[in-house]
């Protein structure tokens, strides 16, 4: 071996014993994309090329770390701030910072996105996959509900692609259809945006009708985009939409929100009673204002909530926590179950198949 060769194997460390720990990689840096909304509002997105990377943001001009809110999905935003997001990933060091500053200047009151469920076509059609995603199969989902949600073009028994339980209408309506196609089976829909947008603080609306019969619960709601990291109920649970079975004299909504602490006997919800002689299977504009400190829910008119919750209302309450202000927006859900714990099972007097129509759902700034 000559001595210019072996002085470049002991430079290149190959000899036993020589220093080969490898030099510790820096996790790539988020990046920052947006999408336009309505008005002036926009939709963010965060991804990094790291593969198995988490990433993590604050809105609120704070250097973001690993206990800062971590990203799950696409977020509105619709008002003056600043993303500073980072990546982790396991052996990488932390990524450097990506920042990116908004000033829409959206006046209080403004239409800064919604769905308004409109179908050009001259056939049922697919909700905006964009938007939509789906539960599906028959778990109970925590409340021993009997229905099998069904995905749109699922054909897997009991769901028929041929008969959907969620479309859009030609009647430029949203439908969610209960359908019973054998003796004691029952298949819905339960719509989410979860993974596909989100927000945080605004003004909720959906305008909406819901069938009235025994063993129907219908509702409109949102949950916390941790919920696959932290569970349910610390992911923060807020119901704008829920009533259940026929009917009443006067007739009914409840607006409630669960966290850890407020569950079950211990929620917090409120039965609001419509007008003399309106029922909720006439359509109603359905809404929650949402602020930091704050949600209020109303009927019909944004002016009169019936019921505003504060943190001030988990007071008494064993270990209660406020969830909705940990800088975590929230998704949609849109759903109707049949069976479960609160209505009870369908019985005799229940039609089918019955529909819970929507005609938009929005987001306004507050």
């Amino acid at each position: 071996m000559d001595t210019a060769m072996l002085a470049a194997i002991v430079l290149s460390g190959a000899f036993s014993g020589a220093d080969s720990t490898p030099t510790q990689t820096k996790a790539a840096a988020p990046t920052i994309s947006i999408s336009a909304a309505q008005n002036g509002a926009v939709i963010v997105s965060l991804a990094t090329t790291t593969s198995g990377a988490t990433i993590y943001y604050t809105v609120d001009r704070t250097t973001p770390n690993a206990s800062s809110q971590q990203y799950f999905a696409p977020f509105l935003v619709a008002s003056n701030l600043t993303v500073k997001s980072i990546a982790t990933a396991s052996g990488d060091s932390t990524s450097n910072i990506t920042s990116q500053s908004f000033v829409p200047n959206i006046p209080s009151g403004t239409l800064v996105w919604s769905d308004e469920f409109n179908n050009s076509t001259d056939a049922n059609a697919q909700p905006n996959p964009l938007v939509w995603s789906y539960d599906s199969g028959n778990r109970g989902f925590g409340n021993d509900e009997l229905e099998n949600y069904c995905a749109w073009g699922s054909n897997t028994a009991p769901c028929s692609a041929v008969n959907p339980s969620g479309y859009l209408g030609t009647d430029g309506y949203l439908h969610i259809k209960a359908q019973q196609p054998s003796a004691g089976v029952y298949t819905s829909a339960r719509l989410k945006s979860q993974g596909l947008f989100s927000f945080q603080y605004g003004r909720f609306e959906m305008r909406a009708q819901v069938p009235e019969a025994q063993g129907f619960w219908p509702a409109g709601w949102l949950l916390g985009n941790n919920v696959a990291a932290v569970g349910w109920p610390a992911c923060g649970e807020m119901d704008v939409l829920e009533r259940v079975n026929a009917a009443k004299t006067p007739d009914w909504n409840e607006g409630s929100i669960h966290g850890i602490g407020f569950t079950g006997d211990s929620g917090l919800g409120t039965i609001v009673n419509f007008p003399s002689g309106q029922t909720a299977a006439e359509w109603h504009t359905y809404g929650m204002i949402w602020s930091k400190g704050l949600v209020a829910y109303y009927i019909d008119d944004p002016s009169r909530p019936y019921v505003t919750y504060t943190a001030s209302n988990l007071t008494g309450l064993s270990g209660a926590v406020w969830p909705f202000d940990a800088g975590q927006s929230s998704f949609i859900i849109l759903n109707l179950a049949i069976g479960g714990n609160w209505p009870g099972a369908p019985n005799s007097t229940t039609p089918f198949p019955g529909e819970m129509l929507v005609d938009y759902v929005r987001v306004y700034t507050n």
